[in-house]
């Protein structure tokens, strides 16, 4: 049986991922749905020193603390970001990397580096004006839709992620990622395509193929592809399919 640590994006904890939890544990899993600083449950312990670092800390000290080993670790959109400083500080407690509809940053790079120059002064105009000047407010999902697909999530889907979702530290946005060594093949790297709304995986390596920049951490020939016909929120809107996929990473 594997061990899976999940870890969300912004605005969301470890709450989005409980139908994905249940289904993996039903088979004999061992999960665990992590939360990252000032987000979900750990609302609380919000402020404008969380950042990249806090996060990478964050699941580092889950498995250090439940001496986790072998550990399937899954990265979902901004938590993409935290899985490759993980893997960069604890490569030796994981199996995979898993990036779910998300990508790694290369050495100095920081979230908000993904986004045109436009919606950074959008991003930081909110957090300005309505963040107190260091969180970035959950934006609504008109809001969400200029950068990511909703495909998938319904009435239900959508009133239980209103429900809970919180404001997102900034500073882990603009925080650097800062690595200390070269990847050397001691975990697997899996990347998962949500295609409705999204690229399709030959899509997908056609952009690596032309020397895309912000695709090229996916040009080594070890990757491995999977997809997922459904928007950006999957641990939301096709739970089961997306438990099915990881737990056939594992076998």
């Amino acid at each position: 049986m594997a061990t899976y640590v999940l870890v969300g994006g912004a605005f969301i904890g470890g709450w989005a991922w409980k139908h994905v939890a249940c289904t993996l544990r039903a088979q004999g899993h061992t999960v665990y749905p992590a939360t990252l600083t000032g987000l979900g449950e750990r609302e609380h312990l919000t402020s404008p020193d969380v950042n990249l670092d806090t996060h990478i800390t964050d699941i580092i000290n889950v498995m250090n603390y439940e001496d986790l080993n072998e550990v399937i670790l899954v990265g979902h959109s901004y938590a993409g970001n935290v899985v490759g400083g993980v893997a960069d500080r604890a490569a030796e407690r994981l199996s995979q990397v898993v990036y779910l509809d998300s990508g790694p940053l290369v050495d100095g790079g920081a979230h908000i580096d993904f986004y045109p120059p436009a919606v950074r002064a959008g991003l930081q105009q909110q957090v300005d004006e309505l963040g107190e000047g260091w969180k970035l407010p959950f934006p609504g999902f008109e809001g969400l839709a200029q950068t990511a697909s909703l495909a998938g999530l319904g009435e239900s889907e959508r009133e239980f992620m209103a429900a809970k979702v919180t404001a997102q530290p900034f500073n882990a946005y603009l925080q650097p990622l800062h690595l200390t060594s070269e990847y050397d093949g001691a975990y697997r790297r899996v990347a998962i395509l949500c295609t409705d709304g999204g690229f399709s995986i030959a899509q997908f390596k056609d952009l690596v193929a032309a020397g895309e920049p912000a695709f090229q951490p996916f040009a080594a020939p070890d990757w491995q592809f999977h997809e997922i016909a459904t928007g950006h929120w999957p641990m939301l809107s096709t739970p089961v399919e997306l438990a099915a996929l990881l737990e056939g990473l594992a076998v």
